[in-house]
């Protein structure tokens, strides 16, 4: 709003640069423009200040369509003052001298003016649309209608409001009807929820059954490579254990050789010590079958006495202790008569000698 500062004879008006001043005096317009500042006297002056700006203009109302159900359109309408000076003849904008304020409300009435001609021109499609219509492409329709038929209307271009821009925000019917409206909606959105639900579920089976026959697949052919490395193992093993018993053979006829070589040098060595103890004892034994037959020939000649002497005496170097000795005449006749006979040989040889 302008800004009227006061002195005793004479005030001061400043307006903003938005709005339009009209300063009549004596009834008639004496100056006029957007940011005006001057000095006015408050005995005879009259001022008016219209706004110049853009303003913006919400609009709500309601109507009823065709298959008679309530509906509500939201939006919102731009329009500016082309002509201050005329709109200022249809319109009262006059200010308070004193406090610079609208003595009466010019603006209300032109959201007044304006809200009723775009629900009428609104009015127009919806009474003859049936919901479903409405709620589906109305909104640029409604839209379309409140334009051209404000920008159509001849009374607005009088009165200098041209309309700038139109927007629908919203088209809602009853809210029993739109909760009825939106339940197959809802059903639909649900089945749709489901449906998804279900292939989700028949997918994630289908890739669990999927899994389950790969790792099937897997200890299948495990099972087999085991098999495979059961029987290589078998293989092998049976393989070794030739090898094995092959190598055991050899080293077993190895050592057969070696014994059969060592068997065969004892076997050598013992022949020759049998040998060579045989010759020893050959030597021994004739020497002493030689000593025996020096011994029989030496005592060959001597006189039977002297050879049970002997004898005798052989036995009696033998025994240890002898508890008994019989001796018969039959034993001592033939034993004395020879010890006399060799003793008269004896003095007949000494006596020869003499």
């Amino acid at each position: 709003m302008a800004e009227i500062t006061r002195y005793p004879l004479f005030f001061h008006l400043r307006a903003d640069a938005s709005s339009h001043v009209l300063h009549y005096r004596a009834g008639k317009l004496r100056r006029n423009g957007p940011g005006l500042a001057f000095w006015f006297s408050p005995m005879s002056a009259s001022l008016a200040e219209v706004p110049i700006d853009a303003r913006e203009l919400p609009l709500l109302f309601h109507g009823r369509s065709s298959d008679f159900q309530d509906v509500s359109a939201q939006g919102v309408l731009t329009y500016r003052v082309a002509d201050p000076v005329a709109l200022a003849r249809h319109v009262d904008f006059t200010i308070d001298l004193r406090r610079g304020t609208y003595v009466k409300e010019p603006l209300e009435k032109i959201a007044l003016l304006l809200s009723e001609l775009a629900q009428q021109h609104a009015w127009e499609y919806i009474a003859h649309t049936p919901l479903r219509e409405i709620l589906g492409d109305g909104r640029g329709t409604i839209r379309q209608r409140i334009e051209q038929g404000l920008s159509g209307d001849k009374g607005l271009a009088e009165i200098g409001l041209t309309i700038q821009s139109i927007r629908i925000s919203a088209l809602r019917p009853a809210p029993d009807l739109e909760k009825a409206l939106e339940a197959p909606m809802r059903e639909r959105i649900q089945q749709d929820s489901d449906e998804a639900a279900f292939q989700r579920r028949a997918l994630a089976v289908e890739k669990e059954r999927a899994i389950q026959e790969n790792e099937l697949q897997n200890k299948i052919e495990l099972a087999r490579r085991e098999e495979q490395l059961i029987a290589q193992e078998g293989q092998n093993a049976r393989r070794k254990a030739g090898e094995e018993a092959e190598a055991h053979r050899i080293q077993t006829e190895a050592e057969v050789h070696r014994a059969d070589l060592l068997n065969g040098s004892a076997a050598s060595k013992v022949r020759l010590d049998g040998e060579a103890q045989a010759k020893a004892i050959e030597l021994v034994e004739g020497a002493r079958a030689q000593a025996e037959r020096e011994k029989m020939r030496a005592y060959d000649g001597v006189a039977p006495a002297v050879l049970l002497g002997l004898a005798a005496q052989g036995i009696a170097g033998k025994l240890q202790r002898i508890e008994h000795l019989n001796i018969t005449p039959d034993l001592l006749a033939p034993v004395l008569a020879q010890l006399a006979q060799a003793a008269g040989q004896r003095l007949e040889g000494g006596a020869r000698k003499g």
